[in-house]
């Protein structure tokens, strides 16, 4: 009868060599596009997921807040499809900062390292190389979240300015069908 058995290393030898091939194995799978790709598919359908369950339930309020029915001045005033279409407009422009930034972080990286690259080239000593490379990293990274936060502030804002409009016009034409 053979049995599967793991084979244990018996000297350190074995061990590093048998962490290092798994490792070897883990830097070849992570350098592969595919894996990115699915990685970030995954992560965008987990977000798509969790705020699918997020709008419907705004959209949710929104239903019950808007009814004719109710004789309050809050839902015939308008402010439940302002609420509604600000809470809209702040998930998809979280979602289009998270989106952007899936893509930002590769392009940074690889500009990153050609500017390293370049100042390499020419020359500069290791100790102003690091420092430079420092300052580089800062600028860069702020300068990417200026432009991260702008284009999420744009993208949360044209969605809220068109859910206000969407729901207004879907409760009007809810209210002309009910006399």
């Amino acid at each position: 009868m053979e049995e599967d058995q793991e084979t244990i290393p018996t000297s350190p030898t074995q061990a590093s060599a048998s962490s290092s091939s798994s490792y070897m194995l883990l830097l070849r799978v992570m350098s592969k596009r595919r894996t990115w790709v699915c990685i970030f598919v995954t992560v965008y359908g987990i977000l798509l997921t969790c705020s699918w369950n997020f709008l419907e339930s705004i959209l949710s309020w929104y239903k019950s807040h808007s009814q004719p029915s109710s004789s309050s001045s809050f839902s015939s005033s308008g402010w439940p499809a302002l609420y509604a279409s600000v809470l809209l407009g702040a998930v998809f422009g979280m979602l289009s900062m998270v989106a952007a930034l899936a893509v930002m972080v590769p392009a940074t990286l690889v500009t990153w390292i050609t500017i390293i690259v370049l100042l390499t080239f020419f020359g500069k000593p290791k100790r102003d190389l690091v420092v430079e490379g420092r300052t580089i990293t800062k600028e860069i990274v702020g300068f990417l979240l200026k432009i991260l936060l702008k284009e999420g502030n744009v993208v949360a804002a044209v969605c809220a300015v068109l859910g206000y409009f969407a729901l207004v016009r879907r409760n009007n034409e809810g209210d002309l069908m009910n006399t």
